[in-house]
């Protein structure tokens, strides 16, 4: 008969970073991973509280509507082109120096946000608060991969760092909500809150996280070449997405069309740079040159697990396009449409924070038991649901028939596909590249930040003006004039647009990890033995060359099991 295959997962041996780790006490192995989970917290807090705050920023600064998603965007867009940078920088010179500079920068630039006075300031300040964040995320992660090995507590580790992105996106909007709604200096408070906080887990973590060790490298050298092609071409593709739906002939404004093209072709070379110094350093016979550092991203790596590397990622991206662009449209359909406070808006979507708690200890549970794909498609499922009660809604139903439910699904993929890919990240990724993976892991979901509410603006704007064109009335650029008829319709139209990016990513998980199997170990030893199948055998033969050696590794193998092999 004909033998069926199973999948299974292989660990990346720790070689030299694994034999120093020391056992930490309980008080301390709690207390690194509340300082990691905190710094995504208050990243995801950073993001919720300013667009909980968009109207009173808007009528305070005297920002138009259709500029209001800058103040989200360009936080997600200088730490989204920013992370793999620092995720380099972080994997050779210490991950715990990374994790403090960048949140001392943090702390300074959120500050600095409270006393902005006019838009442009306050703007260039989000900016500036990004890098901060692109330094100390990937860091985090890190050093909960290198802290913890395989197995139990490295699951919980990851399921409580997934968490702070769900739960610091509701506490966000909880907070700010009470604070720029009841507070003197209103949507400033936030500020002020974010700074504290981020004051908070740096004392913890100064104590907690261990002391950074040697790199496993030998050429520690950067590649700043890269470094800047891949920002500067990251930051004008955003640019363009963000801006052109506002640019005055919109998507055929010239310096739109201009910086498009000038970043796409920046991007090609940045990959085509990466691709030389690869091939470059895995070539034994090359000889040495100040001029072809290491790749800061071998494209290799995206080719790990057979792909599926590079499919966790695109689906990360699409989950948070789905949610955060769920979040964004029900605030403003709430603020703006129903004309809630910021109080009545937070309270409807109180049971978020409930969810997320439950979600956190359910992904604990099952990460070793339930097949990854199970985890990830079901959860992206869920969140691109919550944005049907919104596509469909009536605005004069009960809250109960499609704001509760619509709550309760959303923050489910969230939770699930950040713990389950980032635990799948970290097995199949060298020592080395943790940080430098963890931050490309941030980089998706920032530019899944972005994304979600670019696009769906795009749409809302478009179904906006062609309804109320319909109806005999040309809107002006902040839609002020638009009838409620064609804003309800934008809404929707938005919402159709978040769960569309969740079907997506549900599809995804289903076409590259229904043969995955499970990722996270109930207890699991150190450096899991790496398993191959005959066919596959003559390809890990061991190579002088330990780095092409190693790229040569199948990290997922396919082997038939024993009672299948009988029949």
């Amino acid at each position: 008969m004909e033998s069926h295959s199973t999948t299974t997962i292989v660990d990346i041996p720790e070689k030299n970073e694994g034999e120093t780790r020391t056992p930490f006490s309980t008080l301390q192995t709690v207390s690194l991973i509340a300082t990691c989970t905190m710094a995504m917290w208050v990243n995801s807090s950073n993001n919720t509280s300013v667009s909980i705050s968009l109207p009173a920023i808007g009528e305070d600064l005297d920002i138009e509507e259709t500029q209001l998603q800058w103040l989200v965007s360009a936080y997600a867009l200088s730490s989204g082109c920013l992370f793999p940078m620092f995720g380099r920088l972080a994997d050779l010179y210490g991950r715990k120096l990374v994790f403090m500079a960048g949140s001392t920068w943090l702390a300074i630039f959120t500050l600095a946000c409270g006393f902005a006075k006019d838009e442009i300031t306050l703007d260039v300040l989000r900016g500036m608060q990004g890098i901060g964040v692109a330094a100390a995320l990937p860091a985090s992660m890190g050093i909960l991969a290198h802290a913890f090995p395989p197995g139990k507590i490295r699951s919980i580790a990851f399921s409580s760092f997934a968490a702070g992105a769900p739960l610091g996106a509701f506490t966000g909007m909880a907070l700010g909500a009470v604070l720029t709604q009841l507070s003197n200096p209103s949507w400033r408070s936030n500020f002020y809150l974010s700074t504290g906080l981020t004051v908070l887990y740096m004392v913890i973590g100064f104590w907690a996280i261990p002391k950074d060790e040697p790199s496993t490298e030998l050429d520690k050298r950067v590649d700043w070449l890269g470094a800047f092609l891949v920002t500067a071409s990251l930051t004008l593709i955003i640019f363009v997405l963000s801006d052109g739906e506002v640019a005055p002939n919109k998507w055929a404004t010239s310096y739109i069309i201009a910086l498009l093209i000038i970043g796409v072709i920046i991007l090609g070379l940045f990959l085509l740079w990466q691709w030389y110094l690869e091939r470059v350093q895995r070539n034994p016979n090359a000889p040495y040159s100040a001029l072809t550092p290491p790749p800061i991203m071998k494209l290799s790596l995206w080719a790990r697990g057979n792909g599926k590397f590079a499919a966790i990622m695109i689906i990360v991206m699409f989950t948070f396009c789905s949610f955060l662009g769920w979040n964004f449209w029900t605030q403003l359909y709430y603020q703006n449409y129903q004309g809630y406070t910021p109080v009545g808006t937070m309270i409807r979507l109180f049971p978020m924070f409930i969810t997320g708690i439950i979600c956190n200890f359910i992904i604990a549970v099952i990460i070793a038991r339930v097949s990854v794909v199970w985890i990830l498609a079901s959860g992206t499922l869920i969140t691109a649901c919550a944005a049907i009660f919104f596509a469909e809604i009536d605005p004069d139903a009960t809250y109960w028939a499609y704001g509760f439910p619509s709550a309760i699904f959303s923050v489910v993929g969230a939770d699930f596909v950040f713990a389950a890919g980032s635990i799948f990240v970290a097995r199949i990724v060298e020592p080395h590249e943790q940080s430098l993976s963890g931050a490309l892991f941030q980089t998706m979901y920032q530019i899944g930040t972005a994304l979600g509410v670019t696009v769906s603006t795009i749409v809302f704007n478009r179904v906006v003006a062609q309804d109320s064109l319909n109806m005999g009335i040309v809107v002006d650029i902040a839609n002020s004039n638009a009838p409620r008829e064609a804003l309800l319709n934008g809404y929707k139209a938005a919402e159709w647009t978040a769960f569309a990016f969740g079907a997506i990513g549900a599809l995804l998980a289903v076409l590259f990890f229904w043969n995955v199997g499970i990722v996270g170990d109930k207890d699991a030893p150190e450096g899991t033995k790496p398993v191959s199948t005959p066919q596959s055998a003559s390809t890990v033969a061991v190579d002088r060359d330990v780095e092409k050696a190693i790229q040569e590794i199948p990290r997922i193998a396919t082997s038939p099991t024993p009672s299948e092999s009988t029949h």
